[in-house]
């Protein structure tokens, strides 16, 4: 654990980069459960983190946390230097912090293209002066409509692009969710479970785009995945959570020599293989 802990002081002491988010101690309760306790961290810019972690280790109830959806008790959520606590969520999301769901969350009756569309920030309708303007609506429209089809062909959906949304597989609903966010243009994605019931070749691809986007468009992600091959390939960096509360912080292969890790996370596969 040690080990685990003075390579995580290495990587911050030698990054330049400033924190794009700061999670200070945070914790929340439900009824009596407290499925986030004490947790901090901070992610720096162009930064690709992955948090794993047993069922029911407050993962997603930390994501709730960071985009909005849920205020903490206690602590504070700084986002490229400003406190969310008393920000909505759909503040949060124009500021450029955004979130998929592990369900993914779809309008049914909305063409898959139009769930896309929705999600682009600046329409002139959305006011009087630009409702009556509808040279400026067309324009939005069509450069919307465009953004929404390359987006459909980064994750095999193009094909659907006019089809009601409710005839996608979860599989698909979870790319439409992940492409719904890209929409909006984020500098932090929080990606919950992105890639689960989605084919093995798909998910392939999907790699390499957020791999590409992170290059190209320096976003910054986090990560909520089960699947350690994928963590181990994409991540810079591991957070492990059990029972609401950080327990390893570090280098994605320095997971496996923790105890404590195995113990919390990675036991019953260790002890069954041997």
């Amino acid at each position: 654990m040690k080990k685990l802990i003075a390579r995580t002081e290495s990587i911050s002491k030698n990054s330049s980069n400033e924190h794009i988010l700061e999670v200070k101690d945070i914790s929340v309760s439900f009824g009596g459960v407290q499925p986030v306790r004490g947790v901090s961290f901070g992610l720096t810019e162009n930064s690709f983190t992955s948090i794993i972690g047993p069922n029911g280790a407050g993962k997603t109830s930390l994501f709730n946390l960071i985009s909005g959806i849920n205020k903490v008790d206690a602590g504070e959520i700084i986002f490229r230097g400003e406190a969310l606590q008393d920000i909505h969520i759909h503040k949060i999301a124009q500021k450029g912090l955004v979130r998929t769901f592990q369900g993914a969350k779809v309008i049914r009756r909305l063409t898959v293209a139009e769930n896309l569309m929705m999600a682009v920030q600046g329409n002139p309708g959305d006011n009087l002066r630009g409702f009556l303007n509808p040279r400026a609506r067309s324009s939005f429209e069509s450069k919307s409509r465009e953004e929404a089809m390359r987006r459909l062909e980064q994750v095999g959906l193009t094909k659907f692009a006019d089809e009601f949304a409710g005839i996608l597989s979860g599989g698909q609903r979870k790319l439409l969710d992940l492409s719904r966010a890209l929409m909006t243009k984020p500098s932090l994605l929080l990606l919950d479970e992105p890639f689960a019931g989605v084919n093995p070749t798909l998910v392939e691809k999907l790699l390499n785009v957020l791999e590409e986007l992170r290059k190209d468009q320096e976003m910054t992600f986090l990560l909520i995945e089960h699947d350690l091959e994928t963590v181990m390939r994409i991540s810079d960096r591991v957070i492990v959570m059990a029972e609401g509360k950080i327990i390893a912080d570090g280098l994605p292969n320095s997971i496996y020599e923790s105890e404590v890790v195995i113990d919390a996370y990675l036991g019953s596969r260790r002890r069954g293989a041997k």
